[in-house]
């Protein structure tokens, strides 16, 4: 019984992550009380973003129709949505609205580049993974890779058997 409380409790977590705000009932007021961590203005809605980087692995964008009502809480983190971006074709722009800030960009001004990182999770892999995008000055993404979180340690003993 020991062994399964963490899981338990991670899974009690999750289930209580996000902003807290209700679909139809929370108005653009109860978002912005809530402080989020961006706004942005995407067609005809108003996302506001709750990412909970480095240590959720989540970022929640809540969309705020023109009628001021909350229209979906959406954890945007996710492989469809890391699929959704090509390299040469998506711009910074797009990442941003699509993801939500990114944790700890990066400018190179060698490489002349900016690089965002996404930690996340997937649910069928138990390591976390970082989403990494480079975007050049012209403002397209050039470069997408998705690895593991070198900072994790599944075993407790930096990774080495004995």
């Amino acid at each position: 019984m020991l062994k399964i409380l963490p899981f338990l409790l991670f899974t009690l977590s999750a289930c209580a992550a996000g902003p807290g705000l209700v679909p139809g009932k929370s108005t653009a007021a109860d978002v912005q009380a809530k402080r989020p961590a961006e706004k942005r203005v995407v067609g005809a809605e108003t996302v506001y973003w709750f990412p909970e980087l480095p240590w959720g692995y989540s970022s929640y964008a809540v969309r705020v129709g023109g009628d001021g009502k909350v229209i979906a809480v959406e954890q945007r983190l996710t492989e469809e949505n890391v699929r959704k971006v090509v390299r040469d074709k998506t711009t910074g722009k797009e990442v941003r609205d699509l993801l939500g800030p990114p944790w700890e960009p990066i400018h190179y001004a060698r490489m002349q580049r900016d690089v965002w990182t996404y930690p996340m999770r997937i649910p069928s892999d138990p390591t976390p993974k970082w989403f990494v995008v480079q975007i050049s000055p012209d403002g397209v993404v050039r470069e997408t890779q998705l690895f593991d979180d070198m900072n994790y340690n599944r075993w407790g003993d930096g990774g080495r058997r004995r």
